[in-house]
This record gives C-alpha cells, structure tokens and sequence, in this order.
C-alpha cells in the first residue's frame, strides 16, 4: 500500500501525531510519501520521498493530519488525481478530519485491512472572463465574493443558467457546496445540507435587504457573477484561497469535471458529527 502524509507543520500536536503514525505504520508494508511542509519540519528528507505535482506513483490513500483548513489544503495538492483522504482531527471542530487521535491506531488498522468506504463530494470551479488570474480555481467547500473596504457594499449581479436571478447588495456571497454548508455559509446563516445531495447554495454576506435569503439550486445550475463596487476592486476566496479582482470582472461558477473522494468509516456519519460537533440532541 501507498500513502501520501499531509499536515499543519507549525502545530506540534500535528508534527507529534504525524510521528506516531509513521511508527505505527513502519515495518507495514507501507510505502510512505510526505508533503514538503512535513518532510521538511521533521526532517526527513533522507527517509521518505516528497509528495508533489511530480509524483506520479499511484498512491493509494492520503492522510490529512490537522484540522479542516489542512484537509482542504490535502485536497487541493491531490486535484484530480482520484487519491481518497483520509482526515485526522488535530484541530477544532473537524466536519472534514472526523478520525480523532485518540482512534488513529484502530483506524489505520481498518484501513490496511480494506475496511472502509469511498464518498465522492462535489467540487467547485470558477472561471474569470479573462481580467484576472486564478491560481487555485477549484474549491471543495466554497467560492466566495467579498468587499475589500470596510464603509460600503458591492453589487453582486448573478445569473442561473443564464436568467438573472438578483443583484444582491451585500458585503458578498458565498457559493457553497453541500460538503461546505458547515463552513462559511453556516456563519453567515445558509442552511446546513447533507453532503450527498446535489446542490449549491448561495449566501448573501450582511445582505441589505431583509426580503432576500439563501438559495438552493440543483447543482447542474451554472452560475455567473457581475461584481461592482465603490473601491473598482472586489475579493473572491476559494476554500480561503484569496484573490484580488477588479470590478466588473466576471465569474463563471460551475461543478467540476471531478469530485474528491474521502474515505468514509462505519462507525462515522453526517448526523453523528452534526450532534457531536453542533450539540444537537444534547
């Protein structure tokens, strides 16, 4: 079996449980790859090969040793490359890094032994018309628009399919994935969504009228974005990955021609860390 190993290297909770697993996992029969963060902050650079662009060993598994940021970091190095994750939670909340660390040692057992599942969870990607530059196009959780002063609103003209649905005028919008619900959308007010359903949704951030709401449409939708505002310029974030843009540049927003696979444990589901994470039931 091949492993890719990818962490927060500035968090020694992270560093310790990234040792442990590496000891666990020696004389396994594991082949191990470690991202450059990690090799570097332990070290290793003469022990264990670096996981990058170049890597063209067919890696079975990624581990994501951190929180939920280091998971979408985890998923944004893999792209497309159909590598499942496998998230450990060394952060807070974890809706994506399930597997705590106190269950690494039996987890890790399943995982060699093929006991687990696949779910596949749709991703995002953005387009520009052309006046701006987007290293990271792809996001797993959301595609946002943000005003960059703090005085006044921006204008967000959105288009579904081509029909013009609003212009919001609002500090942005958050377009969300359903795997995203729990993340920014959730903080400012969108629905929380299973994340197998086939959906978006789309948040206004401080919207200034009280008659608007979120929005959930199929996730075959394609939606287009008109941003204006009083400072010429405007922010779009994907996954946290922050741009500058300016005004009137557009955004084609659409599902991407792939999906990330996260490797899925009986014993974890949906509504288990929704009552674990958010109280509910309590």
């Amino acid at each position: 079996m091949k492993i890719a190993i990818f962490g927060n290297s500035f968090k020694r909770n992270t560093i310790d449980e990234v040792a442990h697993i590496l000891s666990y996992l020696h004389n396994r029969d594991v082949e191990i790859w470690l991202s450059k963060e990690i090799r570097d902050e332990m070290n290793l650079r003469e022990s264990y090969p670096l996981f990058s662009e170049e890597t063209h060993e067919d890696i079975d598994f990624a581990l994501s040793v951190g929180g939920d940021g280091t998971f979408l970091t985890t998923a944004a190095h893999i792209g497309d490359r159909n590598i499942p994750i496998l998230g450990i939670n060394c952060g807070r909340l974890g809706f994506l890094s399930e597997v705590q660390t106190t269950e690494v040692d039996r987890i890790l057992n399943q995982l060699l032994s093929n006991d687990y599942t696949i779910e596949q969870r749709t991703v995002l990607s953005v387009v520009t018309d052309g006046e701006g530059h987007l290293s990271m196009p792809f996001a797993l959780n959301e595609i946002a628009v943000m005003k960059q002063e703090l005085s006044s609103m921006i204008s967000v003209e959105t288009l579904i399919n081509g029909e013009l649905l609003n212009t919001y005028q609002a500090d942005g919008l958050v377009v969300s994935t359903p795997t995203g619900s729990t993340a920014y959308n959730l903080s400012v007010g969108g629905p929380l969504v299973a994340p197998q359903a086939n959906v978006f949704i789309l948040s206004p951030i401080a919207t200034h009228s009280l008659n608007v709401r979120p929005l959930v449409v199929p996730d075959y939708c394609e939606i287009d974005l008109r941003i204006t505002s009083r400072s010429h310029s405007y922010l779009v974030s994907t996954d946290g990955r922050s741009y500058t843009m300016k005004e009137n540049t557009r955004l084609h927003i659409a599902k991407a021609p792939y999906t990330v696979k996260l490797v899925q444990l009986g014993e974890h589901s949906f509504f288990d860390t929704l009552k674990t994470k958010l109280g509910w039931g309590n």
